[in-house]
């Protein structure tokens, strides 16, 4: 085997920190090692098709054995729901896109208390500043911050702040 394969392999193992797992993939991985588990297919050899560690396909094989596929399915997500729909999200962006001066405010800023108040007006629904920051970092918005410069600043034309201009 070569090292490639070896890393291909090893990188399917575990959950790498900081990436959201996607459920619907491993479900669908479980269910695969499921199949191949009903063929005859030894737990060490499921473990190397579908990139998960031997333990994991024992795991999955008892569950199995109990419950049918059905064990294997995924479960309900766990935690509080969301308080915003996918479509409350979409009006949201939507929001954000015709900025806070829509909202009645005098600058083109947005600050997490704008964006808060754009959520209320726009859902219903009230949020905590930090939580909004969460919010717009999951719909892909980075912060951002204005150019510190003072609006009275003279402006040169350029080449005109050089040593040598205007001298002989």
């Amino acid at each position: 085997m070569t090292t490639a394969a070896i890393s291909a392999i090893l990188s399917g193992m575990g959950h790498p920190a900081g990436v959201k797992r996607d459920r619907v993939k491993l479900e669908q991985r479980r269910l695969k090692a499921a199949r191949l588990l009903n063929r005859g297919v030894p737990e060490a050899e499921v473990a190397r098709r579908v990139g998960a560690h031997r333990q994991s396909v024992n795991r999955w094989a008892r569950q199995l054995e109990q419950g049918g596929t059905p064990a294997l399915k995924r479960k309900p997500r766990a935690g509080r729901p969301p308080k915003l729909t996918a479509a409350d999200r979409q009006r949201i962006v939507q929001g954000l896109k015709r900025g806070p001066e829509a909202l009645g405010y005098g600058t083109s800023l947005w600050t997490a208390w704008r964006v808060a108040d754009l959520m209320e007006r726009e859902c219903g629904v009230k949020y905590s500043t930090v939580h909004t920051w969460r919010l717009l970092h999951d719909l892909g918005w980075t912060p951002q911050r204005p150019a510190g410069r003072a609006l009275e600043r003279k402006r040169r034309p350029f080449g005109a702040g050089s040593a040598s201009a205007g001298r002989s």
